[in-house]
């Protein structure tokens, strides 16, 4: 019970397949209480979802891109909890013509979307929860390694190598207050987010035939439970880090694939 008596928010949960959503339920076997965030259209969805959990879960209006929603956020966890203990951020978007080998013809609003989605709102998120926690509390993101160029997920990755940039300015502009932030650099998993990157399956067979330790899509379990001990007090004075959960495919590196 690693999480036991914290209070957590975590974003990203869709489905039931989302990786945000089985950290939710591991957070929950941990002994955490939970609130989950959505908006719009997919709102519904994630509240199917929450009720699938083992303790069913509120699910909060929060557009991250909209100050509003970010501001109704602060009020309502500090008249819920009076504190937060840690965070999941499990936010990504980029448009399709920014992605699947479209990298040069990519128009600037579609890069600037997915900075803005995936990266920016990494900072946009901390800065609407940091006066709500205490030392000790951790912020953890959800990134896939940003230090090679790969084929198909284009200005994708470059919004990931940004969201690894904020990460260490927030490790060093929080960590006065105590609060820790890193990444957990999963490897692919097939959730419905990862099915609308074209040609996803491509860099999922690379996983399965050299992650030394093997790579199993279907399974988000390890990636769960390392963004758990990330926000629980075993983790304390990690800051600033990416830890990779990918079975060792990131110390082997592969072929390159054409693009």
């Amino acid at each position: 019970m690693i999480l036991e008596g914290k209070r957590l928010v975590i974003t990203g949960v869709i489905t039931k397949d989302s990786i945000a959503y089985h950290v939710a339920e591991q957070a929950q076997r941990e002994g955490a209480e939970i609130v989950l965030t959505s908006f719009g259209r997919v709102k519904r969805m994630t509240e199917r979802a929450a009720q699938r959990l083992p303790e069913p879960v509120d699910v909060l209006e929060l557009d991250v891109n909209r100050e509003e929603d970010l501001a109704a956020l602060t009020g309502t966890l500090r008249e819920r909890w009076g504190r937060v203990d840690g965070v999941l951020h499990a936010i990504a978007f980029a448009p399709q013509d920014a992605l699947g080998g479209k990298f040069m013809t990519a128009p600037a609003e579609s890069a600037s979307a997915a900075f803005q989605t995936s990266a920016f709102s990494l900072k946009a998120l901390a800065a609407a929860v940091i006066e709500l926690m205490p030392a000790g509390a951790g912020i953890v993101g959800l990134d896939f390694d940003a230090s090679v160029a790969w084929p198909i997920y284009d200005w994708m990755g470059v919004a990931k190598a940004a969201l690894e940039s904020v990460t260490r300015y927030l490790a060093r502009d929080l960590g006065p207050s105590g609060v820790r932030v890193n990444l957990v650099s999963a490897g692919p998993l097939g959730t419905v987010a990862a099915q609308g990157i074209p040609g996803f399956d491509q860099l999922a067979d690379l996983w399965r035939r050299q992650a030394p330790l093997g790579w199993d899509v279907a399974d988000p379990t390890p990636v769960a439970r390392a963004v758990c001990w990330l926000l629980s007090e075993y983790a304390q004075g990690i800051s600033g880090e990416i830890v990779h959960v990918d079975g060792g495919f990131h110390a082997v590196g592969a072929p390159v694939l054409p693009a």
